[in-house]
């Protein structure tokens, strides 16, 4: 565990470059997810990169939609998707206004709050299982679609803040294959874009994509 993370919130200028920058510069840094009931800090441990229209996996692949929107917007606001018909996901917007890339939070340790995320996890065995994988994570967090296009570089009060935390070395952090992306944009020769903390106990296991069988 990091006992005392940089607590300086990450300018938009960190989320205003190209999304394979800040992929994995975000490991390491510290989300602070303020409820009602009190503050959740989170240190990331595992994120995936997707890049719009050159990414075939990437939600902005076919161009802007209403699900989508959050993505083209300015860099550094939060882009939250419901899959599955029972899951929430995070994602945090980069790049230039208009590029629609984000970086999805797959992983991560709860440094704080680990109390109220407990509440939101029952299901979790123990405290390095509270948010290791994306729907976890929002679970954990208590995310849901209306934290879509929040601002987690706001000067302000806000439900969601990306704090600077600290950053994890070059050679600590692996790349390889996204996790349950189908066709292209699962191949991990072409798009390696799956980031995490190597050896860390909180990131969650590789799955390649099974197709979903259709009921009659």
């Amino acid at each position: 565990m990091i006992a005392s993370p940089d607590r300086t919130p990450l300018p938009r200028a960190f989320f205003d470059r190209p999304v394979l920058e800040v992929a994995p510069d975000l490991l390491g840094r510290v989300l602070v997810r303020t409820t009602p009931d009190g503050p959740i800090a989170l240190r990331l441990t595992e994120v995936e990169a997707y890049d719009g229209p050159n990414d075939p996996g990437s939600h902005a692949y076919r161009g802007r939609t209403a699900r989508n929107e959050v993505m083209f917007g300015p860099p550094g606001h939060v882009y939250v998707y419901f899959t599955y018909g029972m899951w929430h996901c995070m994602n945090l917007v980069c790049g230039p206004e208009g590029r629609a890339s984000a970086v999805l939070l797959r992983a991560g340790e709860v440094i704080e709050g680990a109390d109220l995320a407990r509440k939101r996890r029952l299901s979790a065995r123990n405290d390095k299982e509270l948010a290791k994988g994306p729907a976890r994570l929002a679970t954990a967090l208590e995310i849901d679609r209306a934290l879509n296009g929040t601002d987690a570089c706001a000067t302000g009060e806000t439900p969601l803040r990306m704090l600077t935390g600290t950053k994890i070395p070059a050679h600590q952090v692996r790349n390889g294959p996204r996790t349950g992306v189908a066709g292209e944009g699962g191949n991990g020769e072409v798009h390696p874009w799956r980031y995490w903390v190597a050896d860390d106990p909180t990131v969650s296991p590789y799955r390649a994509h099974v197709p979903r069988r259709r009921s009659s």
